[in-house]
């Protein structure tokens, strides 16, 4: 795919940059983990495995299992651009993560993060 840098970057080389990120506001490393698999579908072992083998963005997005569908709830302005107006798809998709770690580290609730319904 032609373009952007961040494509073929390792997604282990980005990886430490979100868990500091929420554990400078008291989140943890798990709630990232959480957040990655309910986005791309991802089981932990999995996880763990594309990030030793380092995984780029690229290849991370194509081969998830199961994107989730309510990701397309994910709105708001991350970089300085509205989410859900961004055109290119693999960019908007890491956008999406990019979105979710933010609000993690903003302090907003797991439930609200992972777009679940109220019970």
């Amino acid at each position: 795919m032609a373009g952007h840098r961040i494509y073929g970057m390792a997604v282990s080389a980005v990886y430490p940059h979100y868990v500091r990120k929420a554990e400078k506001k008291g989140r943890t490393r798990a709630e990232v983990d959480e957040i990655i698999r309910w986005l791309t579908g991802y089981d932990a072992a999995a996880l763990e495995s594309l990030l030793a083998d380092g995984t780029d963005f690229e290849a991370f997005f194509a081969e998830a299992p199961a994107m989730n569908p309510a990701r397309k709830a994910i709105t708001g302005v991350i970089c300085g651009i509205r989410v859900e107006e961004i055109e290119e798809p693999l960019m908007q998709e890491i956008r999406y993560l990019d979105k979710l770690v933010d609000e993690l580290a903003r302090g907003k609730a797991m439930e609200k993060i992972l777009r679940r319904p109220p019970e």
